[in-house]
């Protein structure tokens, strides 16, 4: 017993912390397999390092600031066959982020931009990779907030460390002029050296719109696009379907356009 506190308090030394806690039962499987001694220091470091990986990956998911946790497991990919989904498991891979390029994924409101972009998120957090979410709102919010304050450069900086910035609802509220500069600003910033992934309800036509300023958009989209994966998705709202199906509301379709 006295021998196995020694152990404990070693390893809490040595911040092994998982070891300390799981080292009773490390030690009673490798006296039931006989392990060698090998074998036996090979198991205790790789349930520390397996414990090491699990708490710097939670930090990223927590540092992303993801609103919900969905995975691409999670995905109803039958309720929205417009989706190509080795299109969106290749984005999962995440070989996008290393070049630098970006993905845009385009749709109506409710078809599951946003669960596809969290999914793509966590993803990237479980490859090892830095995250951070926002809306688009929020975005240009906390930039205007930084001009204000003299504060934009070091907003910048810290916008653009990141290895995937995800923007979501982009054409759900309309966007001043400078909140438009802000945004090229900062996709500039990115542009080639770290990955965006943003959804919008809104066709790349219509940005100019948007943003209040076709040129500012024509620019914005310039950059955003170089480097792109563009997924177009169409079908009805997961919310409206399923209200359908409760009987809550009724079919737009006429007798008439039945046919």
């Amino acid at each position: 017993m006295a021998e196995l506190e020694v152990l404990g308090t070693h390893c809490q030394h040595l911040r092994l912390t998982r070891v300390a806690q799981t080292l009773p039962t490390l030690l009673e499987q490798a006296a039931q397999q006989e392990l060698s001694y090998s074998a036996f220091l090979q198991s205790v470091l790789e349930t520390e390092v397996a414990a090491k990986i699990e708490k710097h990956q939670a930090m990223r998911v927590q540092m992303a600031r993801f609103p919900f946790h969905k995975t691409l497991d999670g995905f109803d990919w039958k309720a929205q066959p417009s989706i190509d989904p080795k299109v969106i498991k290749e984005l999962a891979t995440m070989r996008f982020v290393a070049n630098g390029a970006n993905a845009l994924l385009l749709g109506p409101t409710g078809v599951g931009k946003t669960h596809l972009s969290v999914a793509l998120g966590l993803e990237a957090c479980r490859l090892g990779l830095r995250v951070m979410f926002t809306t688009a709102a929020a975005l240009i919010t906390t930039l205007g907030k930084a001009l204000y304050e003299n504060r934009l450069e070091e907003r910048l900086k810290i916008l653009t460390q990141p290895k995937l910035l995800i923007i979501d609802e982009i054409g759900y509220i309309p966007i001043d002029r400078q909140g438009a500069n802000l945004f090229f600003q900062l996709v500039s910033r990115r542009y080639e050296r770290g990955a965006i992934l943003l959804t919008s309800n809104q066709s790349l036509g219509a940005w100019g719109e948007v943003f209040g300023d076709a040129v500012i958009a024509s620019a914005i989209l310039d950059r955003l696009l170089h480097h792109a994966t563009t997924v177009n998705i169409k079908g009805d709202s997961y919310r409206l379907r399923e209200k359908r199906k409760a009987g809550l509301m009724k079919s737009t379709l006429t007798p008439h356009s039945e046919a």
